[in-house]
């Protein structure tokens, strides 16, 4: 019944970077005159792209309320969410079984798998993860989660992982693991790990954020149970993130919130009180009060343009880019780039690195008052892992995104660097070049910490 449809391959020229939005903008210079945005804060958040932001303009009209509604846009809009779920099961290649359900982000995706583990889950998570998939599993009164140190090779990750579950009682069991790291771009062995998961009876989920915008994510192929991002990752606005996988332990857990939606009948007792059957589906179950539509199909959206561009040309690009990125760097001897399993890792387009001299939210600061890049730094939501890449003490004092030190002292934060499907290759020339400036000849304005932020000295 849908009076639109989404552009495909036919009517779009698919090019190299992807069109996404701000690739146009412009902004000042403290030093005078303007220059065009280079963003490479991918791994915060993805630009959208063009083809996302017109398949939601051209659905906007039509816009209505979702499921239950008895009028033609709210029968419409239902269809496209609906759709929409089906496109994302189909992009991330899901099991016949496997629900997708619709969410605010990964934290939001990883907070409702928790709130859903059957009593007495032992959680298997490694230090290296980021808060997102770090911190929820310790928040029940039960919780018995085991925190893995950081390995230094994939091989090591594995048989860290084998030796900890053996060892583990019997009872439910739960892995979580990135993809690719937020800090590093290192990618993980997924399908290994999920192979020690299942050999001991374990189940796994894998956290994709970094991971899907960057290659192909397949959960039957990775033999993952349940696979979580955030579309904002992948060149989607508007706030919505994706929980994929089995069904039977979101099915038997109380709903993650209460409310319309969720409930199939409620009816008042006797005493006063409320009976409440929940929904039996696990979509509605736990996508109560009115769902995201556009959010859910900003993410359809991505999925087909990414799909109908080839991961393997957009991955062979990205390698290209990341080989010049990882060569520049290499020839400055005050960066340091973090890793945790070696220069010959293989990564996606993230990459975090030090410089001898710097601080590093300066040397941020710099290259966007200076350059008109945008890049990231601080601890990245990762502390853990970038305290173990810093070398640092576990009660050396650090906060993420803020300064530590003055300019030209030492300070535990660091610079990420990070890119994707729309970025420019100049973008990544321009880089290399503000770097080796900053490095070689210094900023060539005054800083001052500034609520908690290195800013341009205005006086």
């Amino acid at each position: 019944m849908t009076v639109f449809s989404p552009a495909t391959a036919a009517d779009r020229e698919v090019r190299t970077p992807l069109p996404v939005l701000g690739r146009d903008v412009s902004v000042p210079l403290v030093t005078g005159g303007e220059v065009t945005y280079a963003a490479l804060d991918y791994a915060a958040s993805a630009p959208a792209l063009q083809r996302v932001w017109d398949d939601v303009a051209a659905y906007a009209p039509y816009y209505g309320s979702v499921h239950r509604g008895a009028g033609y846009l709210s029968q419409l809009s239902t269809d496209l969410f609906e759709q929409s779920r089906a496109t994302v099961a189909e992009f991330l290649g899901c099991r016949p079984d496997d629900e997708v359900i619709f969410t605010r982000s990964t934290t939001d995706s990883l907070n409702l798998l928790a709130a859903a583990l059957p009593a007495g889950t032992q959680i298997f998570v490694f230090e290296t993860e980021h808060h997102a998939s770090l911190l929820p599993w310790a928040r029940g009164e039960d919780a018995r989660v085991t925190w893995l140190p950081a390995p230094r090779t994939p091989e090591q990750a594995v048989a860290q992982l084998d030796v900890a579950l053996h060892g583990a009682p019997k009872g439910p069991k739960l892995v979580c693991v990135t993809g690719a790291s937020n800090v590093t771009g290192e990618i993980w062995p997924v399908r290994k790990l999920a192979a020690a998961a299942h050999r001991h009876g374990a189940r796994i989920v894998l956290d994709a954020a970094q991971l899907v915008p960057h290659h192909a994510v397949d959960i039957a192929a990775l033999d993952v149970d349940w696979v979580a991002f955030s579309g904002h990752k992948l060149y989607a606005p508007f706030g919505a993130g994706v929980l994929a996988g089995r069904p039977d332990w979101l099915r038997e857990a109380e709903p993650y919130l209460a409310g319309g939606g969720a409930t199939r009948k409620v009816t008042r007792t006797a005493d006063g009180g409320l009976d409440v059957v929940w929904h039996e589906a696990v979509a509605a179950r736990h996508e109560a009060g009115s769902p995201n539509v556009i959010g859910a199909y900003a993410i359809a959206s991505a999925c087909r343009a990414l799909s109908e561009a080839g991961f393997d040309r957009l991955v062979a690009r990205e390698r290209q880019l990341l080989a010049e990125l990882r060569e520049g760097l290499a020839a400055l001897p005050e960066v340091r780039v973090l890793s945790l399993f070696g220069a010959d890792s293989a990564r996606v387009g993230v990459l975090s690195f030090v410089v001898q001299g710097w601080n590093s939210s300066h040397f941020a600061a710099a290259l966007s008052a200076e350059y008109g890049i945008g890049v990231r730094d601080g601890l990245f939501c990762a502390h853990p892992l970038v305290r173990t890449l810093l070398d640092s003490e576990p009660d050396e004092p650090g906060e993420c995104g803020a300064p530590d030190a003055a300019p030209g002292e030492r300070s535990l934060n660091a610079i990420r660097v990070s890119f994707g499907a729309g970025t420019p290759d100049e973008h990544i020339a321009r880089f290399l070049a503000a770097v080796t400036t900053l490095v070689q000849d210094g900023a060539r304005w005054n800083y001052r910490t500034e609520n908690g932020r290195c800013v341009p000295a205005r006086d």
